[in-house]
């Protein structure tokens, strides 16, 4: 077989769901494993679904989490005569027929199918009819004349030889009576045209290999070898549809998920290699095969990405983390001002801490990021006589402090509880408010020490809290 060649074959009529990012995923990843390329292709034949926003979207989602294509787009709209070439040749050398069953006919033997509790098949009306007896008022579609006799075999490299009964494969519409083709005829001709040798793809599609393949035995073309990935389900174990929540990848993007957290975890959603579950991206490339793919549906477990969003925080280049946190917050929160660097990324190493998202370290950040402290009341509430107190002693401390850290701090925040008879906690919380505006967030000494012994001494004088 020549060169290993994989693609990805999205319709843009929505946004690119989350299997699909997987399957792309493996088909890139086999394709640089084996030295091959790795093709995009748009199939937008369905003229009023497809929308060029939805396209921008897939290309830019793919992008994001690392997967680039070889080549340009592959449009499959602009291969149509193509196609309807392809249908033409099989009428012509007898594997294609022309049916010209009305509508109504169709619908009866659907509902005479139901009746029974059988799955429909077409019942070959028009197969062997001449075509001097077809009625002058219907227009016909055109149907690719499947085998019915034996068995087919399809050698799949993930699920194994499946084997069914070609009379179970109906004689299936390749061209339809207004002129367009089908998914089965357009996807098995662009994959002959790309020169496409695996084809990777949710094992949703077998019935249609196996359709594809008899496409590619009467075209006499080389068959590709096919592999069939078990689709992903819900936590319940229900098909995961693009109805659920976080199903794209802008619902992974908004709420702070990295992309190569979200790779690393699409690549062990239903593949596993020796125990191994943190992958760099070379790794991801060296180590992947398709012998490595389960026979089983995975289930999407949000807890497990947010886990492993944590990991890649904790340990990525704080340099890099900051560049992440700056393009999340631009894109969903606000543009942190370029001054801002010299406060945020020192303070990472804590501001990270328990972070599970780009959003939990924004969060945490915010009383950086923002020049005015907003108070909420429940938290004002905690501002008595004998917190207002606590402030404006600890102010009047503060300045004659020469270097802020833990050690010139912590005497300070000791004396007001001796002198107080308080804890920890009534000298800590009536200072964090006053200075984050809020009782939760970071350490208090950290707090202090990242906004500064100026910007701690212009806050604590806020009249609201003084």
């Amino acid at each position: 077989m020549s060169k290993v060649a994989t693609r990805f074959a999205p319709s843009p009529t929505g946004a690119l769901h989350i299997g699909g990012v997987r399957t792309a995923l493996f088909n890139w990843l086999y394709s640089k494993n084996q030295k091959g390329t790795f093709h995009l292709r748009i199939e937008d034949t369905d003229k009023e679904r497809s929308k060029d926003e939805h396209k921008i979207q897939i290309i830019k989602s793919l992008k994001w989490i690392g997967i680039e294509h070889d080549g340009d787009e592959y449009i499959q709209s602009t291969k149509i005569d193509d196609h309807i070439n392809v249908v033409n040749e099989l009428l012509k050398n007898g594997h294609a027929y022309k049916c010209y069953c009305s509508s109504e006919e169709i619908e009866e033997q659907k509902k005479r199918a139901r009746q029974k509790k059988l799955p429909y098949i077409y019942n070959r009306k028009w197969r062997d009819l001449l075509e001097s007896d077809a009625p002058k008022d219907i227009k016909p579609v055109i149907r690719f004349k499947s085998k019915i006799e034996g068995t087919s075999i399809l050698k799949d490299l993930v699920q194994g030889d499946v084997e069914i009964e070609n009379t179970t494969i109906e004689d299936f519409i390749i061209l339809r009576n207004d002129g367009t083709p089908t998914y089965n005829l357009s996807a098995t001709v662009d994959d002959h045209q790309m020169n496409m040798t695996h084809i990777i793809r949710g094992d949703d599609h077998k019935i249609n290999t196996f359709k594809q393949m008899q496409i590619y035995l009467a075209m006499k073309w080389e068959v590709p070898l096919f592999a069939h990935i078990p689709l992903i389900h819900t936590i319940e174990g229900k098909k995961l549809s693009k109805r659920d929540n976080a199903s794209t990848l802008d619902d992974y993007s908004k709420i702070g998920i990295m992309p190569d957290a979200l790779r690393n975890y699409l690549l062990r959603l239903g593949w596993s290699y020796q125990d191994k579950e943190i992958f760099t991206l070379k790794e991801s490339i060296q180590h992947f095969n398709l012998e490595g793919i389960g026979k089983s549906p995975s289930k999407l477990d949000m807890s497990r990405i947010l886990s492993m969003n944590e990991h890649y925080i904790k340990t990525i280049d704080e340099n890099e983390l900051y560049d992440h946190l700056v393009k999340y917050c631009e894109i969903y929160k606000e543009k942190i001002k370029p001054e801002k660097e010299v406060k945020i990324k020192p303070s990472l190493t804590f501001l990270k801490n328990k972070a599970k998202t780009l959003e939990d370290i924004f969060n945490n950040a915010k009383y950086i990021i923002f020049e005015d402290v907003k108070f909420e009341d429940k938290d004002l509430e905690l501002i008595d006589d004998k917190a207002k107190s606590i402030i404006k002693e600890f102010k009047e401390n503060l300045i004659s402090i020469k270097t802020l850290d833990k050690e010139t701090l912590e005497p300070i925040v000791n004396d007001l509880i001796k002198k107080y008879e308080t804890n920890f906690k009534g000298v800590g919380q009536p200072l964090r408010v006053a200075l984050t505006g809020s009782k939760f967030g970071p350490g208090l000494y950290d707090i202090i020490i990242s906004l500064g012994k100026e910007e701690v001494e212009r806050r604590l004088g806020n009249k609201i809290i003084t």
